[in-house]
């Protein structure tokens, strides 16, 4: 029963190839984050004699695809190759929806849902999925030339590209000398980094805060704060820690040298002191027998 169910739904979407524009109530564009479940849905607001609900997925290449219907006689039916992928949330000819589950590059796109009507053939919805993707930023800052001047900068992927800013509170501070960089990366996510000069910086703390927004999607923020002593101290203590831990480091492996050393002389020497005792006594043992013959 369920081949021909698959074949029925394939032969009413050729039948209703010509779509008839009418009034179907849809999203035109769905968000969604990558891994997500998705709910698409289509409603008919006209009284029509739906015989089966359509749905389809629309290739690039203005290719359809089927994917699902829900029919008058033979209900929900999920075409093979998309069991487990596509579910029906609500099955019904005058509304019907689907949820799509775990969405991943491939399956953004446009989808098509068909009212299939008798005797006026198929009314289309239609409705867009887009895909983001936005990481947390990172945000580092690093000392300048001068004693005057940070130079701070934040990083944001995404996809499409994000919008990073950097701000800092004190009023006093500035950033100058802004410059941004976009690298687009294999997986079609793209790198944003926005590099500034803090300026008006005397020693005093400030916190800095870079944010990234990314379509209608909410920001991402991450702040961090300078040190009220400046990098100088925070650099030392950085350089110190590092020397104290080569030193321990150092330390530990000598230590375990020598004792390997050591160890391995003792071992050598008792192995020459067995062998000298195996060696004098066939002699001792001779000279006790040459003295008794005697």
């Amino acid at each position: 029963m369920s081949n021909r169910a698959v074949l029925y739904f394939l032969f009413m979407v050729a039948v209703f190839a010509k779509g008839l524009t009418a009034v179907i109530q849809t999203q035109q564009t769905v968000m969604a984050a990558v891994g997500e479940d998705v709910h698409l849905s289509c409603q008919l607001m006209q009284s029509r004699d739906v015989l089966q609900v359509t749905w389809q997925k629309l290739s690039p290449d203005g290719k359809k695809k089927v994917l699902a219907a829900y029919n008058k006689n033979f209900g929900k039916t999920v075409i093979p190759g998309f069991v487990g992928k596509v579910e029906f949330k609500d099955a019904g000819l005058q509304n019907c929806s689907i949820v799509i589950r775990k969405v991943m590059e491939q399956d953004e796109g446009c989808y098509l849902c068909l009212f299939n009507t008798f005797p006026d053939g198929s009314l289309t919805g239609r409705t867009c999925l887009q895909l983001y993707e936005l990481h947390e930023p990172i945000l580092q800052i690093r000392e300048s030339n001068s004693t005057e001047e940070t130079v701070v900068s934040c990083s944001a992927t995404g996809r499409p590209a994000p919008t990073v800013t950097l701000n800092v509170p004190q009023q006093d501070l500035y950033f100058s000398h802004n410059s941004t960089v976009s690298v687009t990366n294999t997986n079609g996510t793209v790198t944003v980094t926005t590099t500034a000069v803090l300026s008006g910086f005397h020693g005093n703390g400030a916190q800095v805060r870079c944010a990234a927004r990314l379509l209608s999607v909410p920001e991402i923020q991450v702040f961090k704060t300078i040190p009220a002593d400046g990098f100088n101290d925070e650099s030392g203590s950085d350089e110190n820690f590092t020397l104290i831990v080569t030193l321990i480091t150092t330390v530990v492996v000598v230590s375990v040298a020598v004792v390997v050393t050591v160890l391995l002389r003792h071992k050598h020497k008792n192995r020459d002191d067995e062998e000298m005792e195996m060696t004098q006594e066939p002699m001792m043992t001779k000279t006790l027998i040459s003295k008794t013959i005697s």
